[in-house]
């Protein structure tokens, strides 16, 4: 019999991206006990809450604090609309709970840092949810570990994530009325299978920074120290209508002298058959790695290569999983989170720069 603890969760609004959820459930060290939300949200909201406790056949209860007290827990899930991340995120650590939160950390900086100080006041665990433990992702970081490829100059993502957001960008929209953000995400993604959904409209920038920028945290240990970036509407009306980036590009130097860059975009669901096109270039001192993230694949590139070694090797995705191991190993104090709380705030910062200087046109520089 072993005696490893086991962990109890209990999910804060499930209206997006419920696979966070199914780790949780499917780990063999972890619980869901209940779903919770406050009782004052709209219908479309308590109708995705209580789809899914009825699928698990867990409570669905309308009053987060009764929940707290009824049901023993020992973190959270948080997956609401992201305007609503850092309150949830807050009552969950003044309650004594860990969390783990859907992306973005919130959607200002302000309410990333009030999270963030809650978490550190209250001596509670926090992860961002993310895809660092992808199988092309670890077997980089084991590649750049053993191979003598040297230092890392260079670090470059292609992240275009290819999902339905409706009607193309045209001239003119021929209704002549704005698509309205919340009822297009909740149109679109019935499945809440789309970060975006909130009332507020958010960019890709918001939306999945967070992935090709903790990318280059996990891989390189380096922080971003000033970016320069420029973003545009091109692909989507309903981005065009609500005044936010669906195409960005961002150059970047971290503190460690790494130069980076990063183009990122939301391209379209008949753009691409998978996922999206999603590649990540990095160049050593000795030599290459180039990974195509969702097949998984990675070619390997160095000085004296033999025919025979360019081979691309493919492996077996258990990311989420991994995850959920990752923070409950951080709970216990014996690793690192993954992407914890101090990485989601400065991944944070980083973001709100981008956005800074592609309204000014200028280098910003990034609070450390």
């Amino acid at each position: 019999m072993s005696n490893e603890k086991f962990y109890k969760c209990i999910v804060l609004s499930m209206v997006k991206h419920d696979y966070i959820g199914l780790a949780i459930e499917a780990h063999p060290r972890t619980k869901l006990v209940a779903v919770a939300d406050d009782a004052d949200n709209p219908s479309w909201v308590h109708q995705r809450n209580l789809e899914f406790a009825q699928l698990h056949n867990i409570p669905y209860i309308m009053d987060i604090e009764k929940a707290f007290q009824d049901h023993i827990a020992d973190f959270v899930v948080i997956c609401s609309e992201a305007e609503r991340h850092c309150d949830l995120a807050v009552r969950a650590a003044n309650f004594g709970l860990s969390i783990i939160s859907d992306k973005p950390m919130s959607n200002r900086l302000s309410e990333c840092e009030r999270l963030f100080h809650s978490v550190k006041i209250n001596k509670v665990k926090y992860m961002l949810w993310n895809r660092n433990f992808l199988p092309a992702l670890l077997k980089t970081k084991q590649i750049l570990s053993d191979r003598n490829l040297g230092p890392i100059n260079s670090f470059h993502v292609d992240f275009f994530f290819s999902k339905d957001s409706g009607p193309p960008k045209s001239i003119s929209n021929q209704s002549g009325e704005k698509i309205d953000w919340l009822s297009r995400q909740i149109e679109a993604h019935a499945d809440g299978s789309d970060g975006g959904v909130g009332n507020e409209p958010m960019g890709e920038l918001m939306i999945e920074g967070c992935y090709p920028l903790g990318y280059f945290h996990f891989i390189t240990n380096d922080s971003v120290k000033s970016v320069f970036c420029s973003s545009l509407t091109h692909f989507h009306q309903v981005n065009f209508d609500n005044g936010v980036e669906d195409l960005a590009a961002l150059s970047f130097e971290s503190v460690g002298g790494i130069l980076g860059s990063i183009a990122i975009g939301r391209i379209g669901a008949h753009s691409h058959p998978n996922i999206g096109e999603i590649r990540l270039h990095i160049t050593c001192e000795n030599g290459s790695v180039v990974i195509a993230e969702p097949r998984p694949e990675i070619a390997q590139f160095y000085r004296n290569q033999s025919i025979s070694d360019y081979k691309n090797l493919r492996i077996e995705n258990f990311n989420d999983l991994l995850l959920v191991s990752n923070f409950i190993s951080y709970i216990e104090g014996s690793e690192t989170g993954v992407l914890n709380e101090d990485a989601a705030l400065h991944i944070s910062k980083v973001v709100d720069a981008c956005l800074h200087s592609s309204k000014i046109g200028k280098q910003v520089s990034v609070p450390q």
